[in-house]
């Protein structure tokens, strides 16, 4: 008689603290490899992904180890991921809406009019506050620097600004950029790892950007007046003349993204509002772009190429040509299919985090540290610090919002703190730090794109560095703190 037997609570050992350490010096190690030995800034391609299966694969083996049973190592995966579906969900909305509104003109007409605030007295002050501006309309602070960026540099350089504080101003105004456009893959991932949802999140997270960026734009101001600035702006006008030769630049195209803002005041869901944001993209770009529809798509009949660029838009790219480079860098978006290696990235994260946390690794690992986090801001400051150790020891901004993000989302519910603190706290460590450290894969791009050494620009970013220090002032001082209100979903604040 075959008989089957069921394991008991009882039989399960608790991981130790270095079983609980393993998969994750087994992660650390492997993006080293990644990043520094083989891949280099290609490992998003797939590599880094890997990583976090093979490690999350060591996990559950230590926790099968321990006494517990695949199928509800299994159940903890799926549900990890499961939680997670929301943001893939954003994502793939974000792809196509990035498409529709490059091909209707938004984003070209936001960076043309964003080039006009460029003048040559207050040339620091305007580079930040240009990036800035292309950065939310992008969700990249890596196109952002690729292109006008590189422009900027250019013309900082022949106005006889240093350089590494020129890309200091270009990086700083990039990542508030970055930060605050809900097309930001991190700005997705950190409100996904701490269990809150996008347009909260940035409203939020406002409180500690917003001053940050109001900080950085006086520094840079002040020290411009330092220099004469006076030179030749040609290469701006360059600009813009490549983008109108091929847009109808037009500020009725601002429409789309006021009536998006419009949703989400109106506290519109984000995966709604995105979805009718895309669709207007589309729209307008027939309204106002039907010659540049006929030429991408190679049909003669309007409705037809209409169609086929718009869906060709929000699935796949969208490249436009014109005589700048530099143009033509910026006028291109992958739609859907360039958000595949990030949702591919969390469902990844997902399974090496459902893995740790329902093995128990991660509240051992949490519960090691948060010994020494006694009061609200100390456990701030501690997962400010556990980003900022995982951009330097990781190499990878992506993870140092995953895994501290899974390591201190229970705590911070468990201590009634809303799961938007801790996102918000993710995003002013993790994603901007990133950009400091030379061997990260964020340092690295910057400084082969820009030409200009990470140590050489890091003193000069002073939004990267102001944020982290912003939220431990909140925390510490008690500022803005949000509390869980038992039974509801509404929070109130200190």
């Amino acid at each position: 008689m075959l008989t089957v037997k069921f394991y008991s609570v009882s039989t399960i050992k608790k991981p130790s603290l270095l079983q609980s350490f393993l998969p994750i010096l087994v992660l650390v190690g492997l993006l080293v490899v990644n990043v520094v030995l083989v891949y280099g800034d290609d490992a998003l391609g797939g590599a880094n992904q890997l990583a976090l299966l093979f490690s999350a694969a060591v996990a559950a083996l230590i926790a099968i180890y321990n006494g517990y049973n695949w199928k509800e190592i299994l159940r903890g995966i799926t549900s990890s991921i499961t939680s997670a579906l929301p943001a893939l969900i954003i994502l793939l909305l974000i792809g196509a809406l990035a498409g529709t509104w490059m091909l209707s003109g938004v984003v070209p007409a936001m960076i043309y009019y964003g080039l006009d605030i460029l003048n040559p007295t207050i040339f620091l002050f305007a580079s930040c506050l240009i990036c800035s501006i292309v950065s939310i309309a992008t969700g990249s602070s890596w196109t952002t620097v690729a292109t006008v960026g590189i422009a900027l540099v250019g013309i900082g350089d022949v106005l006889g600004f240093e350089k590494g504080i020129i890309a200091g101003a270009i990086i700083s105004g990039a990542y508030f950029g970055d930060k605050m456009s809900p097309l930001s893959d991190t700005t997705n991932l950190a409100p996904a790892m701490a269990g809150t949802d996008l347009i909260t999140h940035i409203k939020y997270m406002a409180l500690t950007t917003i001053p940050s960026i109001v900080i950085t734009l006086i520094i840079f101001l002040v020290i411009g007046f330092f220099y004469n600035a006076g030179g030749d702006v040609g290469q701006v006008d360059e600009l813009q003349t490549a983008i109108a030769s091929k847009f109808n630049i037009t500020p009725w195209l601002f429409i789309v993204p006021l009536a998006v803002i419009g949703l989400i005041v109106k506290k519109v869901p984000a995966i709604p509002a995105l979805f009718i944001g895309s669709l207007l993209g589309g729209v307008f770009a027939v309204i106002f772009q039907p010659d540049l529809l006929i030429s991408l798509s190679g049909e003669t009949n309007f409705i037809k190429a209409s169609y086929k660029s718009v869906i060709d838009a929000m699935s796949t790219d969208v490249a436009i040509v014109t005589e700048n480079e530099l143009v033509n860098e910026l006028l291109s978006s992958s739609g859907i299919s360039g958000m595949l290696n990030t949702i591919w990235l969390i469902i990844c994260a997902m399974i090496f985090g459902g893995a740790m946390e329902h093995s128990g690794m991660l509240k051992r690992i949490t519960q090691s540290i948060i010994g020494f986090a006694k009061t609200t801001g100390s456990l701030i400051a501690t997962t400010t610090v556990s980003c900022i150790t995982f951009n330097v020891t990781a190499s990878d901004q992506y993870l140092a919002i995953v895994v501290p993000g899974r390591m201190f989302a229970e705590e911070y519910k468990e201590r009634g703190l809303h799961p938007k603190v801790l996102s918000r706290t993710l995003e002013d460590s993790g994603t901007v730090t990133s950009a400091l450290i030379p061997w990260n894969t964020c340092g690295a791009y910057h400084a082969g794109v820009l030409g200009i050494a990470t140590g050489e620009y890091a003193m000069y970013c002073f939004f990267n560095i102001i944020s982290p220090i912003m939220t431990l002032i909140f925390g510490f001082l008690g500022i803005k703190i949000a509390k869980l209100v038992k039974n509801q979903e509404n929070e109130t604040t200190d």
